[in-house]
């Protein structure tokens, strides 16, 4: 089993797009790469105040054999404004920001050759942070597959985006 981290703006919205994925195992909704100084396992109202640092972020869990990070990163750029700084949708905030953050060094060439490839999609530059995680913390479990909980709840992403993924086959 593999995993990457992804941020994407609000990660109520993130974590529901990969769970429709096959082939993706386990997610879970938490903060990841905040400043050195920030309490370690922040709550949600300390990463609200955007002065710990930290992202809202998606790990993601995936088995190799029945999809790539190739595909599961075409679903990331699919789901973000890659060129919004600390902007998703109406959410607004460093939180909000949007970053790739791996475990596997190995993961780095797809990475790039991905962002190279939306880069030259874009006039603008990509505002994507792409780094090693350095730390992740679970959020509550009040986040944890919020929207399977609250399917009226609130979400920046289109609905017609989570019937397009659940119906696309993943690719390796």
């Amino acid at each position: 089993m593999k995993e990457i981290y992804l941020a994407g703006g609000c990660f109520w919205g993130t974590e529901h797009l990969f769970k429709q994925i096959d082939g993706v195992i386990d997610t879970a909704t938490g903060f990841a790469n905040g400043n050195p100084d920030a309490p370690q396992e922040p709550t949600y109202e300390e990463v609200y105040t955007d002065q710990t640092g930290y992202a809202e972020t998606v790990r993601i869990r995936y088995d190799e054999t029945r999809v790539g990070l190739r595909f599961l990163l075409k679903i990331f750029f699919m789901s973000i404004d890659p060129t919004s700084l600390n902007q998703q949708g109406h959410d607004v905030g460093t939180r909000y920001r949007t970053g790739i953050y791996y475990t596997d060094p190995k993961d780095l060439p797809v990475i790039n050759d991905i962002m190279a490839a939306q880069q030259s999609l874009h006039s603008l530059p990509l505002a994507v942070e792409v780094e090693p995680l350095c730390l992740f913390f679970p959020a509550d479990d009040y986040h944890q597959d919020y929207l399977d909980k609250n399917p009226n709840g609130y979400c920046h992403l289109p609905l017609e985006l989570f019937r397009m993924v659940k119906n696309m086959k993943p690719e390796i």
